[in-house]
C-alpha cells in the first residue's frame, strides 16, 4: 500500500499531520506526535499582536481594559506575555530544536491582518530552519467603506510581501467567508501561494447579558465541521494547481478519507488530539491504511481527488439540483 503524498513541495510518508495547536509548542507532546507517525507538523501560530506587544510594550496599555463593560471605548482584551506560550525569540529557538530533532519538515506558522513589520519573522523562521511557513490570515469583515475585493487585496498583497522574503514554500490558511473563493484560489496561485489550507475557525465571542460582557471560550471541533471543508475542497481541488490541505472536524478514520477522496493532498488534526492525545494520530494513520486496503486502493494518489467536482459534467446543475432535493426532505 503507497500512502505516499505531496505536499508543498515535499514527499511526506502519508496526509495525516497535527496542525497548529499548542501540543507542538511542547517538546514532550512534539516527541509523541513523532513516534505517533506524524508525517509533518505545523507549529503554533506566532501572531502579530505578540510580535507588536514585545517591540511597543503595549500590553501594559491593553491591561488597563481588562474589566471592559458595554460602555467601554474598546473591547481589547488582555494581551500580557502570559496568553503565548511561547514569545518570539522561544517561538525561533522552539523552531531549531525540532528541525534539529525531528526527522519530518517542520512547518511555521504566522498570524496577522496587516502588512507590518511582523512579516519580517517568515525571514526569521525560514533562517530558524522551517521547511515551509504557513500564512494564517484571520480576516474579518466589519468596517462598510472596506469592499469584498478590497478585503482580497489585502490578503493579495500580505502573501505577495512574504513571497518575496522566502524562499520556503509558502501555504495560505484562509476563512470560507469570501465571495469568491475559487476567484481567489487562482489570485492567490498567481501570487506565488504554494498551497491553501481550508479552513481557519473563527472563534465566536459570547454576551453576558448580566455583567454586560464579551466572554470568550474555546469550542473544539467536530465531524460536522468537515461538511464546509469537503465542499469546498472538492470545487478547489479541480482547478487549484498547488498543494491542499484539510483542517476542521477531522476526528474519524472517516472524516480523513473524505477530505483525501474530496481532493486534500494532507489532513490536519487538532481538536481530536487535544481531546485523546497525540498517540491518537497513530490509531487514525493505522485505521486510514486499513480502510485502504479493504477496499482495494493501491495508494493514496488513486483516491485523492476522486470525488471532486471534475468528475460531474455540469457543476452548477449538480449543486441546484442537490440544493432543491435536500430542501424537500424534511420530515416533521
Amino acid at each position: 500500500m503507497n500512502l505516499k503524498t505531496n505536499y508543498l513541495g515535499f514527499e511526506l510518508s502519508h496526509p495525516l499531520m497535527p496542525g497548529a495547536s499548542p501540543l507542538s509548542a511542547d517538546r514532550d507532546s512534539v516527541r509523541r506526535l513523532e513516534d505517533a507517525g506524524a508525517a509533518a507538523i505545523v507549529l503554533p501560530s506566532l501572531f502579530e499582536e505578540q510580535l507588536d506587544n514585545e517591540e511597543s510594550g503595549s500590553a501594559r496599555y491593553l491591561d488597563t481594559h481588562e474589566n471592559s463593560t458595554a460602555e467601554a471605548t474598546t473591547f481589547a482584551p488582555s494581551l500580557t506575555r502570559d496568553v503565548f506560550r511561547l514569545g518570539p525569540e522561544e517561538y525561533l529557538e522552539h523552531l531549531r530544536w525540532m528541525k534539529a530533532s525531528l526527522s519530518v519538515p517542520v512547518i511555521g506558522s504566522l498570524n496577522g491582518t496587516s502588512r507590518g513589520g511582523w512579516l519580517e519573522y517568515a525571514v526569521l523562521m525560514e533562517q530558524a530552519g522551517a521547511d515551509a511557513m504557513e500564512l494564517n490570515l484571520y480576516e474579518m469583515a466589519c468596517d462598510p467603506a472596506e469592499s469584498g475585493s478590497g478585503k482580497e487585496l489585502h490578503v493579495l498583497d500580505i502573501v505577495r510581501a512574504v513571497k518575496s522574503r522566502v524562499k520556503i514554500p509558502v501555504a495560505v490558511k484562509l476563512s470560507p467567508f469570501y465571495s469568491s473563493l475559487p476567484h481567489l484560489a487562482r489570485l492567490l496561485e498567481e501570487a506565488g501561494a504554494d498551497g491553501l489550507v481550508l479552513f481557519n475557525r473563527f472563534y465566536q465571542a459570547d454576551v453576558d447579558i448580566e455583567n454586560l460582557e464579551v466572554t470568550r471560550g474555546l469550542h473544539l471541533s467536530d465531524s460536522s465541521e468537515l461538511l464546509l471543508r469537503l465542499r469546498w475542497l472538492a470545487v478547489l481541488s479541480s482547478t487549484f494547481k498547488g498543494s491542499l490541505a484539510a483542517t476542521g472536524g477531522v476526528h474519524h478514520v472517516h472524516d480523513a478519507v473524505k477530505a483525501v477522496m474530496c481532493g486534500a493532498h494532507t489532513v490536519q488534526v487538532v481538536s481530536a488530539l487535544l481531546q485523546k492525545g497525540p498517540g491518537y494520530l497513530g490509531t487514525l494513520k493505522a485505521g486510514f491504511t486499513e480502510w485502504l486496503e479493504e477496499h482495494e486502493y493501491e495508494s493514496v494518489a488513486q483516491m485523492c481527488g476522486s470525488m471532486n467536482l471534475s468528475r460531474c459534467p455540469n457543476p452548477r446543475e449538480y449543486e441546484r439540483t442537490n440544493y432543491v432535493q435536500i430542501l424537500q426532505t424534511w420530515e416533521a
